[in-house]
């Protein structure tokens, strides 16, 4: 999460000394695929945009409060009581995870994000605008865009959706609103159009959303424990999936934030402690797989196993760090007695571990996917991203290795490979079929702006053959 918005940062501070330093010739994407992208027939299905954690807009609908993706004035801020509040999501004894809920919703796919602290007053930070960028460029009509007045598309109908949900919740519950918008998308085609699927652009988390609907369709993960059965239903209604950048088999900067929390950018932004971001379950189910060995223990290489809750009790770990208990306090304000609030603090994080390793186990089942459905990666190898980490005996934590990545995701990540923590093996072992993989050098953010992206994502869009 930090690494996402220093990449904003870096970008905005770096751009006047790049300037148009690099000289690699670039395809005239717009001579390519002009004619291609005229075509608004039968063959070409309306497409949606998922992105990643952090790229939905939050607000608070009675204040008409940012949640996340304004750094502004009145904006809400973790580092207060009624701010932490806000950012966090509720705990609440013996009521399982999908029944908690608060006033927080969704707005807009965080195409910019806004800026008016510090040195960077004023500023607009690109985030997502580069995917719809492409699109655009395929001339595809984008509903959020028209319907706000930003783009007026003349009466014309809509061929591409943003999709904003709630990154901080279950990965699994969003299937439910992303198979709304499926057929939000395709009642929104003309009544003489034949489309009866659409395509998917899912970058990070949103791969992991995009892969749970493909197969469980708008099923949640039972509250028993169980898996749903793996009948593809969401896959009838996708025909191309194109996944980037995306944590399939975790992320170790997961575990860094939930136990150190984040300060994005020290002295412009506010700082989301561990406490705060120990109640969204779905940066547990960016951890890495205790069978793949990515979190270790420093003095016998042993791997640690980060979905027990004895863990967390024993290292001391975010909602089980004494230091976290003030903000504890500030989360559950109606609660006296400091031993009740542990509980209770308690019970969520094991409520929320036990969640993602359902997740897990739901999403990691080898399976090819059905006829008519068809799966494409793209991911970053050029830069070293933390891979292994390393615990000591008071639960402090240290990069133990580094591994090729985008610098938040590690390539072996994107891939599902489940030959981490184990014999190698000369081919590639994956639950995930995907098509086509493509490895790119740009980091996790930009990997949307690579040109070699864009020509990829244009070309399977609007001119790969289809049966």
């Amino acid at each position: 999460m930090h690494r996402i918005i220093k990449q904003f940062v870096l970008a905005v501070i770096c751009l006047p000394v790049l300037g148009c330093a690099t000289s690699r010739p670039t395809a005239d994407l717009k001579a390519i695929y002009d004619q291609a992208a005229q075509g608004i027939g039968s063959d070409r299905n309306p497409v949606l945009v998922i992105p990643g954690i952090l790229g939905s807009k939050l607000e608070a609908p009675d204040m008409k409060t940012p949640v996340w993706g304004s750094f502004t004035y009145g904006a809400a801020d973790p580092d207060t009581p009624s701010g932490a509040r806000l950012v966090a999501l509720p705990m609440k004894m013996g009521v399982p995870l999908s029944e908690i809920y608060d006033d927080v919703y969704p707005t807009d796919v965080l195409d910019t994000l806004s800026i008016d602290v510090g040195l960077l007053r004023g500023v607009e930070l690109g985030a997502y605008i580069d995917i719809l960028k492409t699109l655009a460029a395929g001339d595809y009509r984008d509903k959020t865009l028209g319907e706000s007045g930003a783009i007026e598309y003349g009466g014309l109908h809509y061929t591409c959706f943003q999709f904003p949900y709630d990154w901080r919740r279950d990965v699994a519950e969003q299937a439910a609103s992303l198979h709304d918008l499926v057929l939000t998308a395709l009642a929104a085609q003309p009544e003489h159009s034949t489309h009866q699927k659409v395509d998917i652009v899912a970058h990070s988390m949103g791969g992991m959303v995009l892969r749970y609907y493909l197969r469980y369709g708008p099923s949640p993960l039972p509250e028993d424990g169980s898996l749903p059965d793996l009948d593809w239903e969401g896959a009838q209604y996708v025909e191309t999936a194109i996944l980037i950048g995306t944590p399939s088999a975790g992320s170790a900067l997961s575990l860094n934030q939930l136990v150190e929390g984040v300060n994005f950018a020290s002295l412009i932004t506010p700082t989301y402690s561990p406490a705060v971001l120990g109640t969204m379950p779905a940066i547990y189910e960016l951890l890495p797989r205790h069978r793949h060995a990515r979190i270790i223990d420093k003095a016998t290489g042993e791997p640690i196993d980060v979905f027990d809750i004895e863990t967390w009790k024993r290292m001391e770990w975010g909602l089980a760090d004494p230091d976290e208990a003030k903000t504890i306090k500030w989360l559950l304000p109606e609660i006296d007695s400091p031993e009740q609030r542990r509980e209770v603090a308690m019970e969520h994080l094991e409520k929320c571990l036990t969640k993602a390793s359902q997740l897990h186990r739901a999403i990691d089942v080898p399976a090819t996917p059905p006829p008519g459905l068809t799966l494409y990666l793209v991911a970053g190898d050029a830069h070293p991203t933390p891979d292994i980490l390393a615990v000591d005996d008071r639960g402090r934590i240290s990069t133990h290795a580094t591994g090729p990545g985008d610098n938040t995701v590690t390539r072996t990540s994107t891939l599902m490979d489940e030959r981490l923590g184990g014999e190698y093996l000369p081919r590639l072992r994956s639950p995930i079929r995907f098509e086509t993989v493509q490895f790119l050098t740009a980091d996790h953010l930009g990997l949307t702006k690579d040109p070699l992206f864009t020509n990829f994502v244009l070309y399977t869009l609007l001119e790969r053959p289809r049966d």
